[in-house]
C-alpha cells in the first residue's frame, strides 16, 4: 500500500493509460465499510485498516453477491447477509471486500466493469481474488466464474445452483458450495447436479450440507474455516 498522496498519484498515472478512468467515479478510499459508485450502480467496499498506510503489500480481493430480496436502491439491504452483515464492526478483516448491489437480477457486464475499476483504484493481489455470493448471488458466482477463466483464485456459492453446461469450464477453479439440506428456494438437488457435474468433468469442489438449515447462508459465512480456505488459494499455486 501507498501513503494516501502517493497512492491517488499513482491512480491518476494508470488512468492516464486508460482512457475511461476519466468518466469513473471519485472512491473515497476510506478504511472500514462504505458505500461507493462505479460505472454500473453501487456497491459497499471495505479496507482493512492500514489498507492506505504502506507501501509495499498488496491485499486479497473478496467479491460478494447478495440474494435477490437485497436487490434494488437502499445498499444498507446488502447488510443482512454475508461479510457486509459484519464488516461495519471489525477493521481486521485480511480482505478488501466489495459488494455490489443489483437493481433486480446481476448482470454480468456491469460486475467486469466493477472489477476493471477495483483492480485500477485499488492495491489488488490479482493472484488472490474470490468470489462468493447467496441465493441469487450463489448462483452468479458459478455463473460469472465460468466467464473470467484464470480470474478468482477460489469461489465459494452458497444456496446456489449452476447450469450444467457451464460446469466444465469450472473445474480449473477451487470450489466449496453451501447448501441447506430444507432450502425450499433454491433446491438442494440444483446445486448437487452442479457439484456432481463439476466432479465428472475432474474439478476441485468441497460440498457442505447443512441437514437441519433451510434457505439461510449464515453458517455458511460464520464459518472462520471458509475465510482461511479462500486464502489457502493462491493462482500462482
Amino acid at each position: 500500500m501507498m501513503r494516501l498522496f502517493e497512492f491517488g498519484a499513482t491512480v491518476v498515472a494508470t488512468c492516464l493509460l486508460f482512457v475511461s478512468c476519466s468518466t469513473d467515479p471519485e472512491w473515497s478510499l476510506a478504511e472500514g465499510q462504505h458505500t461507493e459508485t462505479f460505472r454500473g450502480g453501487r456497491f459497499l467496499l471495505y479496507l482493512p485498516q492500514g489498507t492506505l498506510q504502506h507501501s509495499a503489500p498488496k491485499y486479497p480481493l473478496l467479491i460478494f453477491l447478495h440474494g435477490l430480496g437485497e436487490s434494488g436502491s437502499d445498499i444498507n439491504k446488502i447488510k443482512k447477509y454475508g461479510p457486509p452483515s459484519f464488516l461495519d464492526a471489525r477493521l481486521d478483516f485480511p480482505f478488501i471486500v466489495a459488494s455490489p448491489q443489483a437493481t433486480r437480477h446481476f448482470n454480468l457486464d456491469e460486475l467486469n466493469r466493477l472489477l476493471d475499476e477495483l483492480l485500477v483504484k485499488l492495491p489488488v493481489d490479482k493472484d488472490r481474488i474470490y468470489l462468493t455470493g447467496f441465493s441469487m448471488g450463489g448462483i452468479n458466482t458459478y455463473r460469472w466464474a465460468s466467464t473470467r477463466p484464470g480470474t478468482f483464485a477460489a469461489i465459494a456459492p452458497v444456496s446456489g445452483a449452476g447450469i450444467l453446461e457451464d460446469a466444465c469450464k469450472l473445474k480449473g477453479v477451487p470450489i466449496w458450495a453451501f447448501h441447506g439440506a430444507k432450502d425450499e428456494r433454491v433446491k438442494l438437488a440444483d446445486d448437487e447436479g452442479m457439484v456432481n457435474a463439476i466432479k465428472a468433468c475432474g474439478g476441485e469442489i468441497k460440498f457442505t450440507v447443512f441437514p437441519d438449515i433451510g434457505h439461510s447462508p449464515e453458517a455458511a459465512y460464520a464459518n472462520p474455516e471458509l475465510y482461511e480456505w479462500l486464502l489457502g488459494h493462491h493462482l500462482a499455486n
